[in-house]
């Protein structure tokens, strides 16, 4: 696939980031779209109480536009798009409803969990449209197994497990924005490699449309993207490791997802047993910033440690 159509795709979805932020930031501040902040948390973070939210618009549209003008709207093309906007949406209404009706918690956990479960049943039923492949390769090796029909529900658990790993992720300024990026210029290069063009465009746009988001959201942010924009890049992310079949390497390329996640099971898990947390606050970027570190410092390590995981993720998958 011709680079040039990556190069245009990652510039494209930039341009219309940086363009929408300075249209919808103002909105959102308007509507009194404004973060809560915990008050168990850091408390540098306090002074971000009212920092619009729901800035995951932002992401989406620019990614929707961009995708819709260099895709082949192919089967890949639905998985993505439903994967991406679909739990965006699930985010969407989370966010919405905190903010509408002032609740620290918006959607119950049964009514998120049935969001998630009906548009990864429906990614399920496509990719089984398809044909698509039901083995997955062990990173590294030669070796791969066919789950069979006992991939579906391996997908499903592959959404949610990733979806919410990217939602703990966003919790300090530029923090996901910038991980999000260099995990998916990993899936970009893998996507090239494996001729997978949808996935390869997909992940291009998702790549320029957060450096378009960090404009506004690099310390100091000036706004938020919410759960309305990390769940719809988690849910992305997860469609692109799937149809590239790089299903495991996921872990590697998302490691640091994935620590953050570990992080808060721990820590949960830890106090329900034991009565004792394992860490001062998770997730785990929290802990660092109740240590002694400033949110630059957490984000530039973060940032480093996603760097070189994305690096021997594409080196396992080549």
């Amino acid at each position: 696939m011709d680079v040039k159509v990556i190069l245009l795709s990652i510039g494209a979805s930039f341009m219309l980031a940086v363009l929408f932020g300075p249209l919808f930031i103002p909105l959102l501040r308007r509507l009194k779209f404004g973060q809560q902040i915990r008050t168990d948390g850091p408390q540098s973070h306090l002074k971000k109480t009212g920092t619009p939210t729901m800035g995951g618009i932002i992401i989406l549209l620019a990614v929707l536009l961009a995708f819709l003008k260099f895709s082949d709207k192919t089967n890949e093309f639905w998985v993505l798009l439903i994967a991406c906007l679909g739990f965006g949406l699930v985010g969407f209404l989370d966010d919405y409803i905190k903010i509408a009706f002032k609740r620290s918690l918006g959607l119950t956990a049964f009514q998120k969990l049935f969001g998630q479960l009906l548009f990864s049943v429906m990614i399920c039923v496509l990719l089984h449209q398809m044909h698509h492949s039901t083995v997955i390769g062990i990173p590294g090796t030669s070796a791969a197994i066919d789950f069979g029909w006992f991939y579906y529900p391996f997908v499903v658990v592959m959404m949610f497990a990733t979806s919410n790993a990217v939602n703990f992720t966003d919790g300090v300024d530029g923090l996901l924005g910038g991980t999000g990026a260099v995990a998916f210029t990993a899936f970009t290069i893998l996507a090239l490699h494996a001729s997978e063009h949808e996935s390869a465009i997909f992940s291009a746009t998702m790549i320029g449309a957060l450096l378009g988001f960090l404009v506004f959201n690099a310390h100091p942010a000036k706004v938020f993207m919410g759960d309305s924009g990390s769940l719809g890049i988690g849910g992305g992310m997860a469609a692109v490791a799937i149809l590239t079949k790089t299903e495991l390497l996921l872990v590697v390329i998302g490691g640091v997802f994935v620590l953050e996640m570990l992080s808060v099971i721990l820590q949960v898990g830890s106090f329900k047993l034991r009565g004792k947390r394992i860490f001062k606050m998770s997730p785990i970027h929290h802990h660092f910033e109740l240590s002694g570190w400033g949110e630059w410092k957490v984000v530039t390590v973060f940032w480093t440690v996603g760097i070189v995981l994305a690096a021997i993720g594409v080196y396992l998958g080549r």
